[in-house]
């Protein structure tokens, strides 16, 4: 039973990853039914949150539903993270993360973000802080070093869970790597040898398909999985790992149906959440896996991207289902 602090997770958890404008209320709401069994918002600004800037504040927002769930921030200053900690707090989630792995050059040079892997100390000191400033649970999401010449990372777990952390979860990359080649889990699996290690401990990084979530549950001994990409526009990959690795065999993939159904509620909530404008933008991403094996969807996958009204979304994705509602997916 995977554990961070009180908080139950089960045998083997499935997190959703942070993403900046992926992982909002609306996605979320879609992988909690899909069985998701802990997610994170997207990461705030603690500069933002301290400012009251209002992308950052609305990140706050959570819902009864998506319980258990973690609000992740971001920064390098010692004080404005002490702060954003107890604005975090009185949103009452579950846990706070401390996010230590964002590659993006713009939060980088601040030392924020994957930046302050540069300066392991610091880390340490600012972690140890936000651990001593908060009544929450506090987990840390990072990456196996800055470069090839720095992959500390098993030495830097230990450190983080002396001073007070509950779980770590470790993105198999350098910061260098941005998110180009292949994820390298084989540090993750040496902190799970640590005998000194027991927070959990979970991997992220190129989960892909039921099959490798299993092979990597296995060979590197891993509390839980974190998924980010490959959920994106594919809320169903939750359930479709769990039952892999329950049964050991496939889910039927979704029908049409449901695809369409998904993407239209998708789409109401993140206009609903967001506005018209910012809603239909940043559901873009998701078009594409949404609907992925259906033949001659370029199409239609090209008057989605294009479209900036939500009613003519969602006469397109209707057009979808009666197209394709007769056809086998390939």
């Amino acid at each position: 039973m995977a554990k961070i602090a009180d908080i139950e997770l089960g045998d083997f958890p499935l997190l959703l990853a942070p993403m900046e404008d992926v992982s909002d209320p609306p996605f979320r709401a879609l992988c909690k039914e899909q069985g998701c069994d802990m997610m994170y918002t997207e990461f705030i600004s603690v500069e933002g949150l301290i400012r009251d800037a209002h992308k950052s504040v609305q990140k706050l927002d959570i819902y009864p539903e998506e319980r258990p769930i973690g609000i992740q921030i971001f920064g390098a200053n010692l004080e404005s993270m002490q702060r954003a900690a107890e604005i975090v707090e009185e949103a009452k989630p579950e846990v706070l993360d401390i996010n230590f792995g964002c590659p993006v050059k713009k939060v980088v040079c601040k030392m924020a973000g994957a930046g302050i892997l540069q300066d392991i100390p610091r880390m340490v000191e600012l972690t140890k802080a936000i651990v001593e400033s908060t009544s929450l649970p506090v987990t840390v999401k990072t990456r196996l070093g800055w470069d090839d010449n720095s992959k500390h990372i098993v030495e830097v777990a230990e450190r983080l869970q002396d001073v007070g952390i509950k779980a770590i979860s470790i993105h198999g990359r350098t910061r260098k790597q941005m998110y180009k080649g292949e994820a390298d889990w084989t540090l993750i699996g040496k902190i799970k040898e640590n005998p000194r290690m027991h927070i959990p401990v979970f991997g992220n990084g190129d989960i892909n398909s039921p099959e490798k979530a299993v092979e990597y549950k296995e060979r590197y001994g891993v509390d839980g999985i974190m998924i980010g990409r490959a959920s994106i526009g594919n809320p169903w990959f939750f359930r479709e790992v769990r039952h892999f690795v329950e049964t050991g065999e496939h889910l039927a993939p979704p029908t049409v149906e449901e695809r369409v159904d998904v993407a239209i509620r998708h789409l109401k909530y993140s206009v609903d959440w967001k506005g018209p404008k910012l809603g239909v933008l940043e559901m873009r991403r998701h078009y594409t896996n949404y609907f992925r094996g259906l033949r001659d969807i370029k199409h239609y996958r090209s008057l989605l991207v294009q479209e900036p009204d939500p009613a003519a979304i969602i006469q397109i994705l209707e057009d979808i289902r009666v197209r394709y509602s007769a056809f086998a997916l390939t």
